[in-house]
């Protein structure tokens, strides 16, 4: 599937622009990902697009998040691969993460609201005044950014990455997509 028409089917189906943002901001970081590692961008970044297809119907149901999103794109002809990378990323299932695509996007997921949340307490809310020190100083901060599962980002070391090296990827994708982001 086409990104654009990927874009189309997630917009269907999520009425909440933020979640819409935090989708594409998942995209970006999973294409620097893929390029890092010189694996398929384009199928990355989808997996990373279309991860939380489900999440206005499955929001207060963690059982069938990710499920219904994997059913979802099985519909739609998703590539294999991706359906079982967005299956996997809900840990509540305990499907295990067998390639990096889905380690990737298990750690992908939570540290866009950590970069996020970074942005949104400097007075410019600006990505482009957030660093990497910035975060790794805030990280093991309980209060700051409590949504985003630190042992889920810290994660990326089972695909090959230190935190820092994955903050410094991550930080730099969303920076790319910055307007796009409102940040």
């Amino acid at each position: 599937m086409e990104r654009r028409h990927a874009l189309e089917e997630l917009k269907l189906r999520l009425t909440n622009k933020n979640l819409i943002k935090h989708s594409l901001a998942v995209e970006a970081i999973m294409k620097a990902l893929a390029e890092h590692f010189k694996e398929d961008a384009d199928k990355w970044g989808l997996a990373g697009l279309l991860h939380d297809i489900d999440y206005d119907k499955t929001a207060n149901d963690p059982a069938e998040h990710s499920i219904l999103g994997a059913e979802i794109l099985e519909g739609l002809g998703i590539d294999e691969e991706i359906v079982y990378a967005v299956k996997s990323h809900n840990d509540y299932h305990g499907i295990p993460r067998n390639r990096r695509i889905d380690k990737a996007l298990y750690s992908a997921d939570p540290v866009s609201g950590l970069i996020t949340a970074a942005a949104l307490i400097l007075p410019s809310k600006k990505l482009s005044e957030v660093t990497v020190e910035f975060i790794m100083k805030r990280i093991n901060e309980k209060g700051f950014a409590r949504g985003a599962n630190r042992s889920q980002i810290k994660a990326c070391e089972d695909f090959g990455l230190s935190l820092e090296e994955f903050i410094s990827i991550s930080l730099s994708a969303m920076q790319s997509i910055s307007d796009d982001l409102g940040l």
